[in-house]
């Protein structure tokens, strides 16, 4: 993910770099008596990104979930920098506000609530503030156009802006570029990477090995379980892939990349 010395637009202040936002110690959650994730050790810094891969029913969006404080742990211990730094969520399915009669500038603009609240009205500053992150995703044109009426990558843009309006301190995408056109995958993890390069950090979901290469620090979770966690050149190694993904990875070519033949059938929806 290309990295910005100095990144344009808003972003959040930037904390203490040395102390973890985040750190696991072998986490696992159950539903019933399924244990969806087992074992899990992991720490999140401010201004890193890092990639989960694994594939599906792996426990990566339970993960997420956990991050988001929508899961909580059955076991192990998840602790915090204090004060709780702010967290934003980008999910993968947004059909709720598909159907929604709102604008893209409204969209944007809920971003604000969790600092606002719902009976505030926007101020004069706040209005000012979403209209920059739209600028920043490059989507200025479509404020006035009703959000349910967009292509699947402007939606996902404008969700992308609604998600830099919160102003967090912690940032999480479940798969945000898949089933994208090209052009709104280039400006999404442009986007990600001046977040990090800010001190934001940033935990993405993601099926792409090109993706998981240019993070910071890569999860490379199966069945629940941690195959690696590292670095890049220490976790995407063909031993670990064929751990996690067994007979679906492929011999490296002569450039020496490893593919993963991983069919995993998620997208962002038809649009509208």
């Amino acid at each position: 993910m290309p990295r910005s010395s100095r990144p344009s637009g808003p972003t959040s202040p930037a904390p203490s770099p040395t102390a973890p936002l985040c750190r696991a110690l072998e986490i696992g959650i159950e539903f019933g008596s399924r244990p969806a994730l087992s074992g899990l050790t992991f720490e999140i810094h401010p201004g890193t990104i890092t990639a989960v891969i694994g594939p599906n029913g792996s426990g990566k969006t339970t993960l997420l979930n956990l991050l988001a404080g929508l899961e909580r742990p059955s076991s192990g211990e998840l602790s915090w920098q204090r004060p709780h730094p702010p967290v934003a969520y980008l999910t993968q399915r947004h059909s709720t506000v598909r159907w929604l009669p709102l604008t893209s500038a409204e969209v944007i603009r809920m971003g604000r609530y969790r600092m606002r609240g719902l009976l505030r009205p926007m101020s004069a500053a706040d209005r000012r503030f979403c209209t920059r992150v739209a600028g920043e995703l490059e989507i200025g044109d479509l404020l006035h156009r009703q959000y349910g009426n967009l292509s699947g990558g402007q939606q996902q843009r404008v969700l992308v802006a609604q998600m830099l309006a919160q102003e967090a301190r912690l940032i999480l995408l479940d798969e945000p570029i898949t089933g994208l056109d090209l052009a709104s995958q280039s400006r999404i993890i442009e986007i990600v990477g001046r977040q990090a390069a800010a001190g934001v950090a940033a935990v993405l979901t993601t099926h792409h090995l090109d993706e998981a290469r240019d993070a910071d620090q890569v999860l490379l979770l199966s069945e629940g379980r941690m195959v690696a966690a590292g670095s890049p050149g220490a976790v995407l190694t063909a031993a670990n892939l064929r751990s996690a993904y067994g007979d679906r990875v492929l011999a490296p070519t002569t450039g020496g990349e490893i593919t993963v033949l991983d069919d995993h059938g998620h997208d962002h929806g038809p649009p509208g």
